[in-house]
This record gives structure tokens, sequence and C-alpha cells, in this order.
């Protein structure tokens, strides 16, 4: 396994998207625990997108317009929705005083979903992986499944870090009500521009 996988996949899990920004959400109103659960669910919904990969369905996706653009825009409402859901304070940022199963539950499930609705993970393990896999691998699918199993664990991680660091200032925001306004309309905006964003994305 090579640095260079380590160090570009790491770039690729840190930076700013919709599993981020969901486990922010989670972890600022609901606590440590779930926002542990909204990361389990987001690097729950890479195996999708892996299985597409190792199985060919993913350069179907990639080379079927049709196919790309129906994934593409279930992923763009489901966004749009999570916006929505937010301004009406009965999504993510949905203050909840206790935690139970069955919340926990319908966090890892919209994690999940996020991950699963964006066609570009599936294009990703597609153009990427196969990169550090060599031409004359004895077993090709075997290491495909370590680097994604490596991937998946340091998605978790990342997004576990991610919101430790927001649920320790959660006090400080849930006690404010015009703070939480003002989180709501950023996060609400968030979502929205990142479904503006894959929207206007090309394959």
């Amino acid at each position: 396994m090579s640095i260079a996988f380590l160090l570009t996949s790491l770039i690729v899990v840190a930076s700013p998207g919709t599993g981020v920004l969901y486990t922010l959400a989670v972890a600022l109103t609901r606590g440590g625990r779930a926002s542990i659960a909204a990361a389990f669910g987001c690097t729950l919904g890479i195996i999708p997108a892996m299985l597409a990969a190792i199985f060919g369905l993913a350069a179907v996706l990639h080379t079927s317009a049709l196919a790309f653009a129906a994934l593409k825009w279930c992923g763009v409402l489901y966004l749009l929705y999570m916006a929505w859901q937010t301004l009406q304070e009965t999504g993510a940022l949905s203050v909840e005083t206790r935690t139970e199963a069955k919340s926990q539950a319908q966090v890892i499930t919209t994690g999940f979903l996020i991950n699963i609705l964006n066609p570009k993970l599936s294009i990703f393990f597609l153009a990427f992986l196969p990169q550090f896999i060599a031409a004359d691998a004895p077993h090709p699918l075997g290491e495909m499944l370590l680097l994604s199993a490596v991937f998946m664990a340091m998605t978790f991680v990342v997004f576990v870090l991610y919101g430790v660091f927001a649920a320790r200032v959660r006090d400080r925001v849930v006690s404010r009500p015009a703070v939480m306004g003002w989180m709501r309309r950023a996060f609400a905006g968030g979502f929205a521009l990142l479904g503006a964003r894959l929207a206007l994305t090309d394959r």
C-alpha cells in the first residue's frame, strides 16, 4: 500500500462534502454518540459504490448518460430535501435532548442515503483505486478490497474526529437560539449548494 494512496485518500475524505456536513450537523444537535452513528452511516454508504466498481456497474454508470443522470438527480433532490428539513427544524439540525435507538437508526440511514445517492463516489472508485493496483497483481480483487477497506476505515475515523470536535462546542451553540438560527440557515445553504454543485457536474 503506497503513501500516495493514503495521502490522496486522506485529502478526499477530509475535504468538506455532504458526509462531513451531515456529521457536523448531527454532532452539534444530538451529541457525540449520534455523530459516531452519522459517521458509521456515511461509511456504510461507501459499500454500494465499492461493490459497483468491483463488479463493473460503475463502468455502466460512467458510460450511460441516462443512468448517471437518474442517480445524480435523485442525489440532488435528496440534498434539497435535507436543506428544507434543516430550515424546518426537523432534519439534521433538529435538537434532541435524548438519543433513542430509533433516532440512532434514522441517523445511520440518512448518512447511508447521502453517500449512496452520490454518483461521483462510484466513479471515484472506478477511476481512483485501479491506479494503485499493479497490472500484474496476482490477486487484484483482494487488493481492491483491501484498499477499499482502508478508505472506509479512514472515512470513519476522520468523520468521527469531525463529530467529536463539533460535539465539544455543542452546548455553546444549542443554548443560544440566535446562533442556532444562523447555523440552520448556514447548513441548509450548504446542503443546497452541494445539491447545486452535483446538479451541474458532468460525468
